[in-house]
């Protein structure tokens, strides 16, 4: 299998928010975007941004409200709006299918293998809980890379916050969408949206382990 492929796997299930929109083409193929919401067990959700070719959807009838499956990588890409740059984070879809039994299946899951880009940051919540900030380089066909913000909580966090930049690690985890408010003047703020994973478990990959691959 590409390494690129296998370092880099997300699926998520979840109900269509909204209607397609075109985001551009490449090569005579048309991509389009639209927001799955994706429940976890708490009983809230997230919404994750999905990007899909025209060809996996022209013949599929998707509406707003039909429950798929979607599974591909999860991308990153800079967006220009009004003179700000911003990372925007996506599942890029290799498939989507209809999904009517969620039953027994786990509908957030992502695996990354990549590299530290960035010097952990450490800190405690007011709570007490703890929390460290990644960001984690995983590359992509043609010399690309992905850039994807990673959150570890409790020991993750502990484990995490001793790596180095240039450490390769495996995560396994979740998407996970919040909102926050951006001031932008001293009476107005906006509500926008942040992407990030959510680890459940991390590995560090050693010399060894590489040469195994």
């Amino acid at each position: 299998m590409d390494n690129n492929l296998s370092n880099n796997q997300a699926a998520i299930i979840g109900t269509i928010e909204d209607e397609f929109v075109f985001n551009h083409e490449i090569y005579a193929e048309k991509f389009y975007t639209c927001t799955v919401k994706v429940p976890r067990l708490s009983g809230t959700s997230d919404e994750v941004r999905i990007m899909v070719s025209e060809r996996l959807i022209m013949d599929g009838d998707y509406k707003i409200g039909d429950t798929v499956e979607v599974t591909g990588q999860f991308r990153s890409y800079n967006s220009y709006e009004n003179g700000d740059n911003r990372l925007v984070l996506t599942v890029f879809a290799k498939d989507i299918t209809h999904c009517g039994d969620t039953e027994n299946k786990n509908p957030n899951t992502l695996y990354l293998n990549g590299f530290i880009c960035k010097k952990p940051v450490y800190r405690t919540t007011p709570f007490g809980r703890e929390i460290t900030d990644l960001l984690l380089a995983v590359n992509r066909s043609y010399n690309k890379s992905d850039y994807i913000p990673i959150i570890a909580w409790g020991r993750n966090a502990r484990f995490a916050k001793n790596l180095n930049v240039g450490d390769n690690v495996k995560i396994y985890g979740r998407i996970q969408s919040r909102t926050y408010q951006k001031r932008i003047s001293d009476e107005d703020t906006v509500t926008k949206t942040a992407y990030e994973v959510s680890i459940n478990r991390m590995e560090l990959v050693d010399s060894a382990d590489k040469g195994d691959e």
